[in-house]
């Protein structure tokens, strides 16, 4: 990942939410979208923003690999994890996924709402 220093720094602080990120394949260059590093409290002027569009270092071989995959098969691209190796870069894990499909998305409307059901029978 390319990072700027107070990035690092609140990464090494575990101040980072992968929630609604996504990586996307813009030319033939890997970007990370909706990843959320919050602001370093030590930071000054030279903070960065915190939901900016970050590029991820990939070799050219492997995003080539994932370009029909995306196109043709309608997978995203998730991050899994950020974690730190030996050297001490930032890495992120990224998986190729499926979206669900409309019957699951209504199996899930279905459990929260007899889960709200339930909690407002527990307040009565």
């Amino acid at each position: 990942m390319a990072l700027k220093g107070t990035e690092v720094k609140s990464l090494r602080n575990r101040q980072v939410s992968l929630e609604e990120a996504f990586a996307r394949i813009e030319g033939e260059e890997l970007w990370l979208f909706g990843c959320h590093i919050n602001l370093y409290s030590e930071g000054n002027v030279q903070n960065h923003e915190p939901t900016r569009p970050r590029k991820l270092l990939a070799h050219k071989r492997e995003i080539r690999k994932w370009i029909p995959q995306v196109k043709a098969k309608g997978l995203t691209i998730v991050p899994l994890d950020i974690h730190f190796n030996t050297r001490g870069l930032a890495k992120i894990t990224l998986a190729l996924v499926r979206g669900k499909s409309f019957a699951d998305k209504r199996q899930d409307i279905r459990k929260r709402e007899h889960k709200r059901e339930i909690e407002r029978a527990m307040r009565r």
